[in-house]
Formats: C-alpha cells, structure tokens, sequence
C-alpha cells in the first residue's frame, strides 16, 4: 500500500514539474484590418515552425494601437505588428514628424526601450498613402509621377474620402506641394472609392500603398516623385521580457526583416478581400514560396 501511494505521489510531482516547465503561449495581437490579420499569421507561423512554443492570436482589436500598445505594456499580449509613424504619433505622441527615416526608427528604439519594449526589424515595406488612377488614365496621360498628374489634373477628377479631403495635412497640402489644380473633387466613403474609380466616375484617388485593389493589373499607383508622403513602415513591436521568456522568439521574429515587399503584400492583401481566401492559407502559401515552411 505504502509503495503504491509513493508512486502515486511520483507520478503527480513529475506531472506537476512537467506542468510548471510548460510555458504560456506567445500572445500576438492584431489591428482589426486585414493586412494585420495576415501578419499575424505570418509571425505566428514561422514561431510554430522555428519553435515548441505555443501561439496564440487575438485579432482585430478595436482601437488599433489605441488599445493594443497599453495592453501590451501590461502584459495582456507579447507582440504585435506596428507601423513607425503610427508609432511616432499615437504611441510617442510627438508633434513634429522626423523625416528621416533611420533616424526615426533609432529614436523609437531609445523611446520604446524605456517602455519595456523593443521592436525586432522591420518587413520590407511601408504602408503609407498614395494616389492611384486606372491604367488607360496613365497611359493616354503619361502618369508615372505625381508631378505628370499635376500639369494633367485640369482634365481629372479627383475622388477621396471626406477626412482626406477635408484635412488641412491632405488634399491641400498635396495640391499645393505639387501645384494640382483638378477639373473636380468628389467626396466618397473609402470602401466606394475603387468602384468610383473603376466605373470611370472619377480619375484619380487617394490610396494606402498596400491596399487590396491595387494588384489589379488596370491600376496603377503613381510615384511621389517630391517625396511627399512619410512612409509608414511596418514592424514587430514586442515585450523585452517576452524576448527573455521566450529564447528562440528573438532569431524567429528577426526572419520577417526585409521579407516582405510593398507589391507582395498588395497580393496577400488582395487573395484575401477580393478572392475570398483565408489569411492563414495565404500567410502559408507565402512563406512556402520563401522556403521557410513546407505547403
């Protein structure tokens, strides 16, 4: 009987320091918009592949960073992608915008290490605004820069969103950086402005440079040749003790950096919202064609 009740409680200590040895998933997080949702995929693939540990994603918080940066300060998650000057005005909430761009990716480095926080690298690409007309506009016209479509914009029309058109920081300051002068300007919801542009009600609109609709082959994203837009680049934002929870995360999360290019995630944006597929499908089948998981 002794002998039995001493292996019993063998078993249950063995059980409780296998237990104890057994981490917490690594908590990634998401802004609610697609791009994100494909992100976090990406990341949590290669950590599952790289790694034993366990992940666990919460997308589409509301409020974005709003409410993802304080929750991640307090622990609720490990990581979550980011965007720089996204960072630079809602988390450092700084005024004046550093134009540099390494520059700017050094300070948020200094800034977010006092926070506890750190962030990896960066993807490759920038999510950023651009202006987009369809492909027939740019060819009779000769749009390849910002600077075509000013001396063109007396015969275009130019639709965006109301916050867009309205701010002081965007519509105006474009045309008066570039001196455009369009025929007209219509205001439209941003989920309309693709099908505007699309059924030849305006000619030119304001994107995001990742947007889904612009892999369409009769799209066409002009380049801002003044160089007149921030860039936007994207990021992994992640907890300086989640790196030390967790000792391979580091090396896995450094994959991502330069991984990704603006026109690729276009396309997973795209195989997402217009093809109908699912984020993890794509964020596989993307990292298959990089060698990094197998299909």
């Amino acid at each position: 009987m002794k002998k039995a009740v001493s292996v019993l409680l063998l078993t249950c200590m063995v059980c409780a320091l296998s237990a104890c040895g057994k981490k917490e998933p690594v908590k990634i997080a998401s802004k609610p918009m697609t791009e994100q949702y494909i992100l976090t995929e990406i990341i949590a693939q290669l950590i599952e592949a790289e790694t034993d540990y366990e992940v666990e994603i919460t997308k589409g918080v509301g409020g974005g960073t709003t409410n993802i940066h304080p929750a991640l300060v307090k622990g609720d998650f490990d990581l979550y992608p980011e965007y720089t000057r996204t960072a630079w005005l809602n988390v450092l909430k700084k005024e004046e915008m550093e134009k540099d761009d390494n520059k700017l990716y050094e300070q948020l480095l200094s800034e977010y290490d006092t926070l506890g926080l750190t962030w990896t690298g960066l993807y490759g690409f920038s999510n950023t605004y651009g202006l987009a007309v369809r492909k027939d506009t740019a060819e009779h016209y000769g749009l390849d820069t910002y600077s075509d479509l000013a001396a063109a914009s007396g015969e275009l029309i130019f639709g965006g969103n109301p916050d867009y058109i309205e701010l002081e920081t965007g519509y105006p300051r474009l045309c008066g950086e570039y001196g455009m002068q369009f025929k007209d300007t219509v205001q439209m919801e941003i989920a309309l402005k693709y099908e505007a542009l699309n059924n030849n009600e305006v000619d030119v609109i304001n994107a995001f440079t990742t947007d889904a609709q612009l892999a369409a082959n009769d799209l066409v994203l002009l380049t801002d040749d003044h160089i007149f837009f921030e860039t936007f680049d994207a990021g992994t934002v992640v907890r300086k003790d989640a790196l030390e929870k967790y000792p391979e995360l580091q090396g896995v999360l450094e994959k991502m950096n330069g991984l990704i290019s603006e026109d690729e995630m276009q396309q997973m944006n795209y195989e997402v919202e217009v093809n109908g597929r699912e984020d993890r499908e794509v964020a596989q089948e993307f990292l298959a064609g990089k060698g990094l998981v197998s299909q």
